[in-house]
């Protein structure tokens, strides 16, 4: 599944989240990044000289920066952006691949801290900073919508776990109903969080 207008250690880096959401990081061999990537296999060893560690945590890092950077496609695609319809967007984008391609990925970071956390302590930093970066832009965007500073933090924590669970509940039913029910839930409170003078 090479992309079009990267180089290899970029087209890499994207197989490899790909890979690793799809299998998990145990599963995922460099042999089959460098395959997927259409990338030379000599390579790997000079993009990632740190190995496959290196390879997961660039991936990694990779997917915390792309969720981060889709919050500001998902409010731009609002009428009028509100928390409860920011998480919406958060998850019809699950809900769409469930429903079209089937129920075969998850989150690339969710993954490797399942897989990494306690045996990789730098996979587990990278997963750290994954979030964080993720939670920022999804707390940055609720502030600006009107929550408080002191919650929208918290929120987004909120929103993303919630998320995350429900992916997890819809791979292993084969069916989307947990994240819709998340979206229908926690979409009241969340705009229950915008402050009346914000």
């Amino acid at each position: 599944m090479a992309v079009a207008g990267r180089g290899p250690r970029e087209r890499m880096v994207f197989s490899a989240a790909q890979l690793i959401r799809r299998e998990g990081v145990a599963s995922t061999g460099m042999r089959e990044v460098a395959a997927d990537a259409a990338a030379p296999r000599g390579s790997l060893q000079h993009y990632f000289p740190g190995g496959k560690v290196q390879l997961v945590n660039e991936a990694v890092g990779w997917a915390g920066g792309y969720a981060g950077g889709r919050v500001a496609r998902f409010l731009a695609a609002l009428p009028e952006p509100t928390p409860s319809g920011l998480f919406a967007e958060m998850v019809r984008q699950w809900t769409d691949e469930y429903e079209t391609a089937g129920f075969a990925g998850g989150c690339p970071v969710a993954a490797a801290t399942v897989d990494c956390a306690e045996s990789v302590p730098s996979t587990r930093e990278a997963a750290s900073a994954a979030f964080a970066t993720w939670t920022g832009a999804v707390a940055r965007a609720l502030a600006d919508m009107g929550v408080p500073e002191e919650r929208a933090g918290a929120l987004a924590t909120l929103m993303i776990s919630a998320l995350e669970g429900a992916i997890l509940i819809a791979r292993a039913e084969r069916d989307v109903r947990a994240l819709t029910a998340v979206a229908r839930e926690l979409g009241p409170l969340l705009d229950a969080a915008v402050s009346e003078d914000g």
